[in-house]
């Protein structure tokens, strides 16, 4: 299993809505808005790195309001 923590800045008045759909993304376990250089962070369970990427690409980044992303990987022993 991998496991990813998506830091992710949003885009100003947008803050709820992408917190919004963000929640409804069902591999999103952990969701957090954040004070300082970013405004969420995300924790995803992902059966391998190979989904965690399709997962950051065609559900997260795809998100209007999302300006950037940084992403953190682990493995979940």
């Amino acid at each position: 299993m991998a496991i990813g923590f998506i830091l992710i800045n949003v885009a100003p008045a947008h803050e709820h809505d992408v917190y919004n759909k963000l929640s409804k993304i069902p591999q999103i376990v952990e969701l957090h808005p954040l004070f300082g250089e970013y405004d969420l962070i995300a924790k995803i369970d992902a059966k391998d790195f190979e989904e965690l990427g399709i997962i950051i690409v065609n559900k997260i980044r795809s998100i209007i309001g999302i300006l950037d992303t940084k992403t953190l990987t682990g493995l979940t022993f």
